[in-house]
């Protein structure tokens, strides 16, 4: 029995151990967390698994075209089965009322008909997939980046060229990175099969190397992206055979950088040429590569290099020798490759207890270095005291509580990709209490020990159980204030102390100390408040710390050791902030000294030390301020501005540098100024620091000056502000009468107010002092507001809902009130809506900070005076440019009261307005704000450079070109290089400056049968732009003189030579002796093809003949009697005898608003209706600016060009809203001019063209009697989107209307001529797309009218002999070759002219394709204007008649 009983005794022994144990077990800190598998056995606790639940499927990165479906696929597993949802860009996708996204079963998210335009990109952003299970948690995948393949646009087309047998050629197509997936090449309209010698690099360029005759043809490149297809201009590559000349080695590509990933393909194109034939190698790293053993190198056609499946070790620099024996060239490119964030470790699951701190482990590698974030249940982590961030990667919890429970993911992230990876985390509940009693509170409870970083507690057993052998304790313990508990168990039964480690010196904790028997946990001690312990044994100050800058961006401190008795000093931490601002930054200094280097110049900082000995951080030194050095200020004045006072004086305005980059005081300013004209001579003067504005006096009339402004400090000349540039009146404004109109009125009825917008008279030669706003309900009498003159918008308060008021405009100055301009408004229906919505932003500006960054600021009535932000309203920017007019709103959200508007147009207006949203309660937009960015320099080079000798004179060529694609600015002038050696540095080379309206130019006195090279470069107010590829021309022979001006095939025959451009309706005549295999053809083939040539040739004529009697049978009576209107207004070669008999009426008639206006004898032109003077005599004779004086425009603002329907006369509407022509009151210059002027509005979606009546000049040609071919040829769909571009980054273009009379008086036009362009006009009217230059002609007299010829036949151009070769035209010059160009009759009721002979094109500003030529009409007979004109002439009598009654 004895035996038995020391048996039990001894098994219930072992039983209370092992309950202690798995206590301890349970509540040790050493037992930090169970890792992933079962869960701490406790006794009695409920057991919970993780669950497993985690994604099958991920999104990726997917690229998509317009118009197609998308699916992004995501799928999770957990039971039970996850909820999916979708976020874009961070926010979640509302599926339920999408109608073109949807989430299919899996949870993945599909997209129909992807909506994707310029200004409209609602589907492209980043997709993630969330997963959620009720009282479980939320993971997130990895984002995926949908990218929609853009509008198929060329950026480089392929050109016509010819090249040697054996040689490689190069046929340029270059589109969008995205759409290189979907290009594919034809030749002679066949699909073009790629093998070992045709290659389409990635850009798109088709590479041919070896050519066999066989290869030349007709290329063009097909970009195929869901719409329909988009062709490329279609360029001949002609092979050339027979005799060969030795050429230079020359690259005809080159390798470029590239970045890519792991696993991509990287192709290094590398193509050559010259002769002798060059042979291709090549090299990286100073290493030969062997492209005929490797697997992964691959030499493509032509000598390019493919590198597959790309590893790290391939990253380096390659080198592309190309060597033909007689010399070597050598080109090189870097290889940069990236890895995806790839995990070493990943999170795991971790069972806790409350209190308890645990660490997620988390381990990345990638390249870039990936940056790693976490999320807990969906939501970003953000570090704090509890939630801390160690070991670079790993997340640690402190102290957890219930609410942590979840699951936790690392994401990380770089340049190349993201990868995500997760753990759960269960907080296990404690062990509920076992039958028995259970432990009453701990008693005295002390801190018997309290350092500055650590503190001892003790107490005594509870009085439940005195003795408490047996009793195991837990010491909670927490900041004062903070509600989250740590914890720290004692470390065997019966200890009734514990230390308390790592605290902070002079803070204060509570404590509370808990016991657990073999029942559980007894009760709580009161809590304990003991306060840490200031640091004693710490080092003290530094003493002797001092501050002295070395230079503008670096400060040295030096300080001495602190007092010894603290122990020994192990470094040193140097704080320095900079002032006012509250970031500080800190150095670990190991010596008594340190120079701090990256300091903003001439800014104070302030600085101080801290020793640290092996107990931690002494006591900080008293902060000591110094300044850094001043330097010459590192950023020019801000916002320079020129207002032209008059005639002779400009004033200048201009702010500060920024404060960051004045570097010192600024002590004054330096202003340069110069004519435009004369560049060289540059006045240059000074004014105080303190001064902002300068007024320029003494200038000339009329003349166009630059002005730049300069910083000046102690240290010298900070750089200048970019030239800017004002033209001086012609003469001083007139307030000798009052101002005229303004050119339009615009109103928007709101509930009780009306906005009411404007802009100035058109004619700003006249004063204008401020407007006058008249309203009132039913008469515009009853109230009267007075405005500035700069003001073009005001809103009309306190006004009744549902009333109709009348509103009137009216401009006025010294003299008095102007003729006013009515308009009226029906205020809107008063009701009140639910929610009551918002005030609107006020005070909306627009700063320019940049080409493509604009500011906008606002202010917020709704909040309170110190517009500070305390709720969750926020702000929807909107904006949009109004070129053109259906151009879409952009949005942007901003929480703050400024948004920093990115990705705008260089040289673009843009209109801005915000809106406030407050939960569902939102505002109207606020009233609009414009900006326009700055001038860039161009980005592009001159485009389709051709050059062709000028007939009869062998000895002089003529230069063509089109502005660049992208000329961000007004081309003030372009530059043309040219030398015989095409690799002579460019110095070397000859210079031809050209102004920027002209678009050809003359070279003379060229040595015969030499080859000579061409570049042309454009420049704008902001710089010289990119050159153009070398062309290169040989000039004739001197026995040659007989060939045509444009036949350069053998001239042109070098290597890498651009052959002209013969439009691309040119069909190059089919050869008998080429088959499509480079195979001679059989003499019955070219019989049978002759046969057939003939027969469609015999047919062709047959039917053109047909068509042009039957539009001559369809001539109208109302035809007629227009061609007979317009002999009466302009004259005929029949009537010049007696023009002088007629009589010109005392009114003109306006074509479009039939308004009378008395005839100004003045002999100088309205600025304003001329772009540029007419000459007098032929030495003023000067190419055509169609750009007017920048501060003239501003003045006319961006609202012009709207004319509302319900304001055209009777008149105008029968004939449509013909374009109106302003003509120059002008008295005899000798020669009329044509120029081109672009045609578009701001913001004008009511201009309606109607199809029966309108006939504009848009497409019309000016073309030889003897030859067919037009002048300019039409624009390709590149063209025309380079058009399109560049008319939008020109908001300062003159929108100067044409004629609405331009189809009259073609008699000099042969009938065939005429009866084709007809038929030519009809035909291209299907092409909304097409738009040429208008013809602007300029007459003398007001009641001069214009002729404008016909619509040639499309064909190659030829060159007008008579081009100028510089800006001054002599009277020689027009005459010479008079009978080989088009002449546009002018007729004149005052006098009889002679036929005006068309000048050079002028360069017109790139513009808006527009839809203007709905008609063209045929050339009259003579007897038909007789009658006409008779008829007129008895219209005029009676209009005399009236007008005098």
């Amino acid at each position: 029995m004895a035996a038995e009983r020391r048996a039990r005794r001894l098994l219930s022994t072992a039983s209370f151990w092992l309950c202690c144990l798995l206590l301890l077990g349970r509540r040790a800190p050493g037992a930090k967390a169970a890792r992933s598998g079962s869960p701490p056995q406790s006794p009695g606790s409920s057991i919970r698994t993780f669950t497993p639940f985690y994604f099958l499927v991920e999104p990726m990165d997917t690229l998509s075209i317009r118009g197609s479906s998308v699916v992004l696929n995501c799928s999770a597993y957990s039971e039970p089965s996850p909820k999916i949802e979708w976020k874009k860009d961070g926010t979640f996708l509302n599926l339920v009322s999408d109608d073109r996204r949807q989430l299919l079963p899996d949870g993945s998210l599909f997209i129909s008909n992807v909506v994707h335009s310029k200004h409209n990109k609602p589907d492209e952003g980043y997709y993630q997939c969330v997963a959620t299970v009720e009282s479980l948690g939320t993971i997130v995948s990895r984002t995926a980046k949908l990218t929609v393949a853009g509008l198929p646009r060329f950026s480089s087309q392929p050109e016509h060229s010819s090249v040697y047998a054996g040689d490689s050629a190069i046929l340029n197509c270059e589109v969008n990175a995205d759409l290189v997936p979907f290009v594919r090449w034809e030749q002679n309209r066949q699909p073009l099969l790629l093998d070992d010698r045709f290659l389409k690099l990635p850009s798109g360029t088709l590479v041919i190397s070896n050519t066999t005759e066989g290869d030349g043809g007709l290329y063009r490149c097909i970009v195929e992206s869901g719409g329909p297809p988009k062709y490329s201009d279609e360029a001949e590559l002609k092979v050339l055979t027979g005799s060969e000349v030795t050429s230079n080695l020359v690259f005809l590509k080159q390798p470029s950088s590239l970045v890519r990933s792991i696993g991509q393909s990287a192709v290094l194109p590398c193509v050559a040429s010259g002769l002798p034939r060059p042979t291709i190698r090549w090299m990286k790293n100073e290493e030969a590569l062997d492209t005929e053993s490797s697997q992964r190198l691959v030499m493509l056609a032509g000598g390019s290099l493919e590198i597959s499946d790309v590893t790290e070790d391939d990253a380096g620099t390659y080198f592309c020798v190309a060597d033909n024996g007689n010399e070597t060239v050598e080109a090189q490119a870097e290889l940069t490759v990236q890895a995806q964030p790839e995990f070493l470790k990943q999170p795991t699951n971790i069972y806790a207890h409350e209190s308890m701190d645990i660490v997620f482990e988390c381990e990345v590698t990638g390249k870039p270095t990936p940056t790693v974030k976490w999320v807990k249940n969906g939501d970003m982590v953000i570090p704090s005291d509890y939630f801390k961030i160690v070991k670079e990667h790993n997340l640690q919890v402190l102290g957890l509580v219930k609410s942590d429970e979840g699951f936790y993911q690392c994401i990380a992230e770089n340049d190349v990709g993201n990868a995500q990876a997760g753990a759960q985390l269960i907080i296990l509940e404690h062990a509920p209490a076992t039958s028995g009693p259970l432990p009453s509170a701990p008693r005295d409870v002390v801190a018997s020990l309290v350092s500055t970083r650590f503190i001892k507690l003790t107490w005594r057993t509870p009085a439940s159980d005195p003795y408490g052998d047996n009793l195991t304790y837990s010491v909670f313990y927490t900041k004062e204030g903070i509600t989250r508990e740590r914890v720290e168990n004692t470390s065997y039964p019966g200890e009734m102390q514990v230390t308390i480690q790592n605290l902070m010196p002079a803070t204060v904790y509570i404590f509370r100390v808990m016991a657990h028997n073999k029942h559980g946990s007894g009760e709580s001690s009161a809590p304990l408040r003991v306060e840490t312990q200031p640091e004693v044994q710490l080092p003290g100050p530094a003493p002797n710390i001092r501050a002295y800058a070395t230079s503008p961006t670096s400060i040295t401190v030096t300080w001495e050791t602190p007092l010894s008795g603290n122990g020994e000093i192990q470094n040193y931490k140097l704080y320095y902030m900079e002032k006012g601002t509250d970031k500080e930054q800190d150095v670990d200094v190991s010596s008594h000294s340190h120079t701090i280097n990256g300091l903003k110049k001439y800014t104070e900082y302030s600085f101080r030390v801290v020793a640290y000995n092996k107990h931690g951080p002494g006591v900080s030194t008293q902060d000591v301020a110094f300044q850094t050095l001043s330097d010459v200020p590192s950023a020019a004045p801000q916002n320079l501005s020129l207002e032209v006072r008059n005639s002779k004086s400009i004033m200048i305005h201009w702010q500060p540098p920024p404060l960051a980059t004045q570097n010192g005081q600024i002590t004054g300013y330096k202003i340069r100024y110069r004519k435009a004209s004369r560049k060289s001579d540059v006045t240059e003067m000074l004014v105080p620091g303190t001064q902002l504005s300068q007024l320029i006096e003494g200038l000339d009339r009329g003349t166009e000056y630059n002005f730049r402004v300069a910083a000046l400090t102690v240290n010298g000349t900070g750089p200048a502000t970019d030239w800017l540039a004002a033209e001086t009146f012609e003469s001083d404004l007139d307030e000798t009468r009052v101002p005229e109109v303004p050119s339009s009125l615009h109103v928007r009825p709101l509930v009780t107010s009306i906005v009411v917008s404007w802009t100035p008279p058109e004619n700003q030669n006249i004063v204008v002092r401020g407007y006058a706003i008249g309203y009132g309900i039913g008469s515009p009498h009853a109230q009267t507001i007075k405005v500035d003159y700069k003001q073009r918008y005001y809103t009309i308060e306190n006004l009744d809902p549902s009333s109709h008021y009348v509103i009137t405009l009216k401009a006025f100055n010294n003299v008095g009130e102007g003729i006013p301009l009515y308009e009226s408004a029906v205020t809107r229906h008063h009701t009140v809506p639910d929610p009551t919505p918002m005030m609107p932003p006020v005070g909306v500006q627009a700063s320019i900070l940049s080409h493509d960054t604009i500011r906008i600021t606002w202010a917020d009535n709704s909040l309170p005076k110190h517009q500070k932000i305390t709720d969750s309203r926020y702000y929807t920017v909107r904006w949009k440019t109004n070129i053109p007019a259906n151009t879409k709103y952009k949005n942007a959200n901003a929480t703050t009261l400024s948004y920093l508007v990115t990705g705008l147009k260089a040289n673009t207006l843009y209109e801005f307005s915000v809106m406030v949203t407050k939960g569902r309660r939102s505002s109207t937009w606020s009233m609009t704000a414009h900006g326009t960015t700055f001038e860039l320099v161009p980005t592009s080079p001159p485009k389709d450079v051709t050059v062709v000798s000028k007939e009869g004179k062998p000895r002089t060529i003529i230069v063509n070109w089109q502005p660049p694609s992208e000329a961000n600015g007004k081309i003030t002038g372009y530059i043309i290089y040219y030398s015989t050696d095409v690799n002579a540095e460019i110095h070397d080379w000859v210079i031809e400056p050209v102004v920027g309206n002209r678009l050809t130019h003359q070279i003379q006195e060229l040595t015969l049968d030499t080859p000579y090279y061409f570049k042309i470069q454009a420049r704008n107010s902001k710089g010289m732009g990119p050159m153009s590829e070398a062309v290169q021309f040989r000039t004739p022979k001197a026995d040659s003189s007989d060939k045509m001006p444009n036949d350069q095939a053998s001239g042109s025959a070098g290597k890498g030579s651009r052959l002209p451009d013969l439009g691309s309706d040119y069909k190059t005549p089919m050869s008998g002796n080429n088959s499509p295999h480079g195979s001679p053809t059989s003499p019955l083939d070219s019989n049978m093809l002759l046969v057939i040539i003939i027969s469609v040739g015999v047919i062709t004529i047959v039917v053109v003949v047909i068509i042009a009697i039957f539009c001559t049978k369809r001539t109208t009576s109302h035809q007629k009697k227009k061609r007979a209107a317009c002999k009466s207004v302009n004259g005929s070669h029949k009537y010049k005898g007696n023009a002088k008999d007629v009589k010109p009426p005392d009114l003109w008639i306006h074509h479009e608003r039939l308004e009378l206006k008395p005839i100004d004898k003045s002999p100088d032109p309205n600025p304003i209706m001329t772009d540029t003077p007419i000459p007098r005599n032929s030495q003023d004779i000067t190419p055509v600016d169609n750009s007017m004086d920048n501060n003239i425009h501003q003045r006319r603002n961006s609202y012009r060009g709207h004319e509302s329907e319900d304001s055209m006369s009777t008149l105008a509407g029968r004939r449509g809203m013909r374009p109106k022509m302003m003509m120059p009151f002008d008295s005899q210059p000798p020669q009329p001019m044509i120029s081109a002027h672009p045609i578009h509005s701001l913001d004008n979606p009511h201009h309606h063209f109607h199809s029966s009546s309108l006939a504009s000049p848009a497409r019309s040609h000016l073309f030889h009697p003897s030859s067919p071919w037009p002048i300019g040829t039409s624009m390709s769909l590149s063209d025309r989107a380079n058009s399109t571009e560049s008319i939008r980054n020109t908001p300062s273009t003159d929108t100067m209307p044409a004629s609405s009379s331009q189809t009259c008086c073609t008699d000099h036009q042969d009938p065939e001529g005429a009866t084709s362009s007809s038929y030519l006009a009809s035909s291209q009217e299907e092409d909304s797309g097409q738009s040429l230059p208008t013809a602007h002609v300029r007459p003398s007299h007001p009641l001069k009218s214009f002729a404008v010829p016909s619509i040639p036949p499309p064909g190659p151009p030829t060159y007008d002999p008579t081009l100028p070769s510089t800006p001054l035209l002599s009277q020689q010059a027009l005459n010479h070759h008079i009978h080989s160009m088009k002449t546009a009759s002018v007729g004149n009721l005052g006098r009889s002219r002679p036929p005006m002979p068309v000048v050079v094109p002028s360069a017109p500003e790139v513009q808006e394709t527009t839809r203007m030529l709905e008609d063209s009409e045929s050339s009259y007979e003579p007897d038909e204007l007789t009658k006409e004109m008779a008829h007129l002439e008895g219209l005029m009598k009676d209009l005399n008649a009236i007008t005098t009654a």
